[in-house]
């Protein structure tokens, strides 16, 4: 028998919002980096220097250390900038297992992206 793995859905790690079209923006997703395709529900960072976004990199010094926003659907910006929606503010639940953080950030790092999240108003469950 053929087993199937279902991938991630947009939107999928959505609990609640209240306002889709206050929550929800699009934004430019910044071309290259160590991880240019993003899956959906990735928490996003912010690069300072030219507004665009960027998975969030806790040892980051661009902005991107700051956890700000998390992506909706994928995104794929190896070839260049793509605009992408993302969960920009709350008011918001998301589900903390279905985020996406890119390399192995430690529980404590995790918690920091969570307790950023928060301050926009994305409170994670």
């Amino acid at each position: 028998m053929t087993s199937l793995t279902e991938g991630r859905h947009a939107g999928g790690f959505l609990v609640w919002e209240a306002f889709r079209d206050y929550t929800r923006e699009v934004v430019i997703i910044a071309t290259g980096g160590a991880n240019p395709v993003l899956e959906p529900g990735t928490v996003l960072g912010k690069i300072t220097a030219s507004g665009k976004y960027a998975a969030h990199d806790p040892a980051g010094v661009d902005g991107t250390e700051t956890a700000v926003a998390v992506l909706w659907g994928m995104a794929d910006a190896s070839a260049a900038d793509v605009d992408a929606v993302v969960l920009l503010r709350g008011p918001a639940i998301v589900n903390s297992n279905d985020l996406v953080f890119t390399g192995t950030p430690t529980a404590l790092e995790i918690t920091a992206a969570h307790t950023a999240l928060a301050a926009v108003g994305i409170l994670t469950r």
